[in-house]
């Protein structure tokens, strides 16, 4: 069994932006939002490393965080955090839809 570390270090990330948010800026919402994307997401990870074929919940979390920052970026043009958090949301959902559909399901890469 192989443990999908690419997705808990992405759910760690999101977490810890969140955090960030909230220490420097004091948003709530920044800290509610990153640790329920992350919390979802490392337990897409998690679910991902037991069965390597149940990449649905990682899908949703970077498909719905992607479009959400890759929209604040969009406005604002400023690549911290919104841009990072979107490019990586869209690296993680190209990665996981690569493994659906190339049956790579075996590993995790």
């Amino acid at each position: 069994m192989a443990v999908d570390w690419i997705g808990f270090l992405y759910a760690a990330t999101v977490a810890a932006g969140g955090i960030v948010g909230y220490a420097k800026a004091g948003s709530t919402t920044s800290l509610g939002a990153g640790l329920l994307f992350g919390g979802l997401a490392g337990l897409g990870a998690y679910r991902t490393s037991k069965d390597p074929s149940d990449l649905w919940l990682t899908v949703g979390v970077s498909a719905s965080l992607g479009a959400m920052m890759g929209w604040r970026f969009y406005g604002s043009r400023k690549f911290m955090p919104a841009g990072l958090v979107a490019l990586l949301s869209a690296g993680i959902l190209v990665r996981s839809i690569c493994n659906l559909t190339t049956g790579n399901q075996g590993k995790v890469e």
